[in-house]
C-alpha cells in the first residue's frame, strides 16, 4: 500500500474485491471511516456505486485536529507495530498524515468540491459529532439524511433500520429489478 495514498489504495483493494467476485456494480455502506472510504469509492467509481450510507462518518474536527492521529496510534498502532516490527516508523507516520493531515477539511479522503457535485445517491445516519454528516448531506445534491440519536429507543432504531432498507431497494437499478 502506497503510504502517500491511503484512501486511494483502500479504494483500490475494495474494487478490486468486486472486479475479483464479478460484481460491477454496488451499494456501499460505511461506518465511522467507512463514510470517508465511501467518499473515495464514489470519486473513483462514479459508475460502479449505485448508492451509498454514510453510517456516524468521521472527518475533520477543528476543535480536535488531531483525534485521528491519537485515535490511529493509541488503537491500531501498537497491534501492527506487535505484527510487522519491519515497517519503519516513518513510514506509518507518512501513511497516518495521507489519511488524517493530507486534507484536513471535512472528509478526509475527498473535497467539498466533489460531494456537491456528486450525483449518487446518499443516506446519511449521524452521531454525536454530527458536522461531518451535515455536511455530507447539505452539499449532496441527493443525499438524505437521518434523524439523530436513531439507537433509541428500540422502536426508532427499527424505523431507521428500515429507512437504510427502503433507501437502498430504492436505488436498485431498473434493470436489476426486473431479472
Amino acid at each position: 500500500m502506497p503510504a502517500d495514498k491511503g484512501w486511494d489504495a483502500f479504494a483500490d483493494d475494495q474494487l478490486g474485491l468486486m472486479d475479483h467476485l464479478g460484481i460491477r456494480e454496488f451499494f456501499y455502506m460505511g461506518y465511522c471511516i467507512g463514510g470517508c472510504f465511501a467518499g473515495k469509492l464514489l470519486q473513483r467509481a462514479p459508475d460502479r456505486i449505485v448508492a451509498a450510507v454514510f453510517h456516524q462518518s468521521v472527518g475533520h474536527r477543528p476543535e480536535d485536529p488531531d483525534v485521528m492521529m491519537r485515535h490511529s496510534r493509541d488503537n491500531w498502532l501498537p497491534d501492527f507495530r506487535a505484527r510487522r516490527p519491519e515497517v519503519p516508523i516513518d513510514t506509518i507516520e507518512k501513511y497516518f498524515h495521507s489519511l488524517w493531515r493530507a486534507q484536513p477539511d471535512f472528509l478526509y479522503s475527498v473535497s467539498r468540491e466533489f460531494i456537491n457535485n456528486c450525483r449518487t445517491p446518499i443516506l446519511v445516519l449521524p452521531d454525536d459529532t454530527p458536522q461531518t454528516s451535515i455536511d455530507v448531506a447539505s452539499l449532496a445534491p441527493n443525499a438524505e439524511i437521518t434523524v439523530f440519536p436513531w439507537r433509541e429507543p428500540e422502536e426508532l432504531r427499527q424505523r431507521i433500520i428500515n429507512k437504510v432498507r427502503n433507501f437502498l431497494k430504492a436505488q436498485i437499478p431498473m434493470r436489476a429489478a426486473a431479472q
